[in-house]
């Protein structure tokens, strides 16, 4: 087989280290980028038969027809979420691949210790003693157990997240479109609507993908049905929440705790250092200033185990495809939306 050239994106050392580690054919040339994909670096896939590229990336039509033209026939996603691709558009252009479920673990565990460290004021207790200060006052936390947990989105980084909130002897709503009663009733949880979700939960966690129809659907609405004091976590996809509006949440009080590990126009900020420079995005400098919000920079999947199972993931689609072999992490715009996925026998979607 001829060798398979392949452009990375957006790339950090971590990235490097791990499929370099797990890349065993020799046949695969990857040269590393540190910029996005986006329409201007579109140029720098000229001669490449694979882009792989990752969250913050813009795979537009501006930047599909790029792909084409520069003869690339493959864009592997290593992440589970796609939002930031047109996927309408590439339909019969370009085939496009993902990680659907590098590390379920990985994203719930970091949802938990969001709502730990939030709860506990562990950070603020860390800056306290590294100065010598032992007074606890402001540190007050709650009991988890008893009380109700919210899960939008019961899939298998949301159920892992209710094994683990029910361990602590939460009681667990869920919301989902696609209800699995007989696992509700073994796991000791229940599907309810988002109204009462909304209603009753004191912590409500995110786990749903980012669509037309969930896209702000944090907003300010549903954050008037919440109860006082509620704790948001959101370690999904950024526009899934209404930031403004959390904004608002977070002032008036009915919002008591905010944990964040993605946020609406991360994009600019995320992955980088600006520890010299000023934040020009008035919202996100807002929410820095409340001690009551915790922000990670998109770090949830970031263990060693979701590392190896993406590189692994991704090197098996790329050398399927270019054996013409089953894709079985292809994605297209007829699949997301419930019609039939006109696959041939190679498992191309078109």
């Amino acid at each position: 087989m001829k060798e398979i050239k392949i452009a990375f994106f957006d790339t950090k050392e971590y990235d490097r280290q791990s499929f370099n580690s797990r890349k065993t054919d020799t046949n695969v040339r990857i040269k590393y980028f540190e910029t996005k994909l986006t329409a201007d670096s579109v140029v720098l896939t000229k001669g490449y038969d694979a882009v792989c590229a990752f969250v913050n990336d813009t795979i537009d039509k501006t930047v599909i027809d790029g792909l084409v033209e520069n003869g690339v026939k493959l864009i592997t996603m290593r992440c589970a979420g796609y939002n930031n691709v047109d996927l309408k558009y590439a339909l019969s252009k370009i085939h496009v691949v993902r990680v659907p479920a590098y590390s379920p673990y990985a994203v719930a565990e970091h949802a938990l210790a969001l709502i730990m460290t939030l709860n506990r004021k562990t950070h603020k207790a860390f800056n306290r003693t590294r100065d010598s200060n032992f007074n606890i006052n402001g540190l007050v936390g709650f009991d988890l157990h008893g009380k109700t947990a919210g899960i939008i989105g019961a899939g298998k980084i949301g159920r892992i997240m209710i094994d683990l909130l029910k361990g602590l002897g939460m009681n667990v709503l869920a919301f989902d479109n696609w209800k699995d009663e007989e696992y509700a009733r073994k796991k000791g949880f229940k599907y309810v609507g988002l109204d009462r979700l909304y209603r009753e939960s004191d912590i409500i966690s995110l786990h749903c993908p980012l669509t037309k129809e969930s896209r702000h659907m944090i907003n300010g609405e549903s954050i008037s049905h919440m109860k006082d004091n509620v704790m948001i976590i959101n370690t999904s996809r950024g526009h899934l929440i209404n930031t403004g509006a959390l904004i608002e949440g977070l002032k008036t009080g009915k919002v008591g705790y905010a944990g964040l590990d993605v946020y609406e126009e991360e994009s600019s900020y995320f992955f980088e250092d600006f520890s010299a420079s000023m934040i020009m995005d008035d919202i996100l400098a807002r929410l820095l200033t409340f001690n009551n919000v915790l922000i990670t920079s998109h770090q949830a999947f970031l263990t060693t185990e979701a590392l190896e199972n993406i590189s692994t993931t991704t090197l098996e689609s790329i050398n399927s495809f270019f054996k013409s072999e089953k894709l079985e992490n292809e994605i297209c715009y007829q699949c997301t939306t419930d019609k039939p996925c006109p696959k041939d026998k190679t498992g191309k979607c078109f």
